[in-house]
């Protein structure tokens, strides 16, 4: 966990205790109850009211403040991978030059003899070798964006041989990530550029950041109207149904 997360859940926690400790207090410190919970008519009664609300106000602002920091610095780390991805399924050798394995799969699997070893920045196994029966993923870089949007672009190619790609999200990206496909299945979410994409029970796709607008998708809109930028766009299958059904009302 870093920084940002354990400053965020130390924010949460103050703001449960503090909920806690004051409803221990209104339950335990006042003769009148009722006068306390419907304001009191007393000075005291009332700064007691004005200290909980500001108080619970400023906390949900830190709250609000922390997870736009986070955010941001999520976008930061997340564009500092973007030459960045991630090879799974390549049988592993304890002697083997990850760079030449990686060539050779770019080469052999996607098509693109034109690209070799010169193509990557750097590349090593990542995670624990604790089962030897599975290979560990390959983290390469490329030298560069577009070379590295070729590969990606040319993943298709793989399809059959065991082995894929994937993106390298930070670990917020793929904790959203692997939530939307357990909610919505495999085949409805993918990413593209370090973005989360999933197409909702409605037909249209959405991109989506947080597990907050995961779970926003396909429920009832909170407004009745939405501004262009916010309205999601709609899949390429749902346009095509849609342009379908206005040509046999022709």
């Amino acid at each position: 966990m870093n920084a940002v997360e354990a400053l965020s859940g130390t924010l949460a926690e103050m703001r449960a205790e503090f909920r806690e400790r004051m409803s221990r207090f209104e339950a335990g410190h006042c003769s009148t109850p009722s006068k306390l919970a419907s304001g009191g008519t007393s000075g005291l009664a009332q700064d007691y009211w004005a200290f909980k609300r500001f108080t619970l106000d400023a906390l949900e602002c830190l709250q609000r403040q922390m997870e736009f920091f986070a955010r941001d610095m999520d976008e930061q780390e997340m564009r500092g991978r973007r030459k960045m991805l991630l090879i799974h399924g390549v049988p592993e050798n304890s002697n083997e030059n990850t760079s030449v394995v990686v060539a050779s799969v770019i080469q052999e699997k996607l098509g693109m003899g034109n690209l070799g070893t010169s193509d990557v920045r750097r590349c090593r196994r990542v995670g624990s070798f604790a089962n030897k029966s599975k290979p560990r993923p390959i983290l390469v870089k490329m030298q560069d964006v577009d070379t590295r949007d070729k590969v990606w672009y040319g993943k298709t190619k793989l399809k059959g041989t065991g082995i894929t790609l994937s993106e390298f999200l930070t670990k917020t990206r793929h904790q959203v990530f692997m939530a939307a496909r357990d909610k919505f299945g495999v085949a409805n979410c993918w990413t593209k550029g370090g973005h989360i994409y999933v197409l909702g029970p409605d037909g249209i796709r959405h991109r989506i950041l947080s597990l907050g607008e995961l779970r926003a998708i396909g429920e009832p809109a909170a407004v009745t109207e939405q501004s262009p930028a916010a309205v999601p766009e709609r899949s390429p299958a749902a346009v095509a149904r849609r342009g379908k059904r206005g040509a046999n009302k022709k």
